[in-house]
């Protein structure tokens, strides 16, 4: 009679650094520094939308757009971590719904109200993937809507909620996760290489994760947890264990 074995693959090698302070640096303001934010030549601008929560693109410059933001009725929308993550690194100007310009500390506190589908931890854990060159989009949000209007943007809202409120003990399927790709294209992105999933505190169950499995399909489910700003991956895998005599 055979048995099974959940192993864990810790520090997935896909997907870990040994050490995160060099991106740390790069991308993360220091406190104090905030307002020192240097912006590109060729930076884009997005407004606010507080109805939507997510910031429609007005003027689009540089490539950053061939895998950031959802097309929805021919405008490009971007979450609160795509624009975070742009802003930070000064691809991004963002205004309020008036025209004024927004600073660092104001989307910081739209990011802290976790209103818009996203906490801070998320907001981590899609930073040093798309620090990494990985293509990251919201599980479960198509990355084209021929909608018009925000009929389009309201349903991706709830697709959002709808997934972090799952009953899973913590577990949030939070993104689709693309290896590095040129050629993507959000018209046909094909089948994420996994599926993301959030650790609030301790490892999942094997129930859990048996459940986030049949609900992936045919897509693997990797797991990561985020304490004190490191990010850490991890899968199962089953094993067959011998039979003893």
């Amino acid at each position: 009679m055979e048995s099974e074995k959940w192993e864990i693959c810790s520090s997935d090698g896909d997907l870990c650094t040994e050490d995160l302070k060099d991106e740390e640096d790069a991308f993360y303001p220091l406190s104090g520094s905030i307002s020192k934010l240097q912006f590109r030549k060729a930076s884009s601008r997005a407004c606010w939308n507080s109805e939507v929560g997510m910031a429609e693109v007005v003027e689009r410059k540089g490539q950053i757009w061939t895998t950031t933001g959802v097309l929805r009725g021919g405008k490009l929308y971007c979450s609160i971590e795509e624009t975070l993550f742009l802003a930070e690194i000064g691809a991004l100007v963002l205004v309020d719904e008036n025209g004024t310009g927004l600073s660092l500390e104001g989307i910081y506190g739209k990011l802290a109200e976790e209103k818009n589908g996203c906490c801070w931890e998320h907001y981590e854990v899609y930073k040093h993937l798309k620090s990494l060159g990985y293509i990251v989009g919201r599980r479960g949000v198509p990355w084209t809507l021929k909608s018009v209007g925000t009929d389009a943007l309201t349903e991706d809202r709830f697709i959002t909620d709808r997934l972090s409120k799952l009953d899973l003990n913590g577990l949030e399927p939070a993104f689709d996760v693309y290896l590095p790709n040129g050629k993507f294209k959000k018209s046909s992105p094909g089948d994420p290489s996994y599926v993301l999933c959030l650790t609030r505190e301790s490892p999942p169950s094997r129930k859990d994760v048996e459940v986030l499995e049949r609900q992936s399909g045919h897509i693997p489910v990797k797991f990561c947890h985020v304490e004190n700003g490191r990010v850490s991956f991890f899968s199962f895998s089953k094993v067959d264990l011998p039979v003893l005599p």
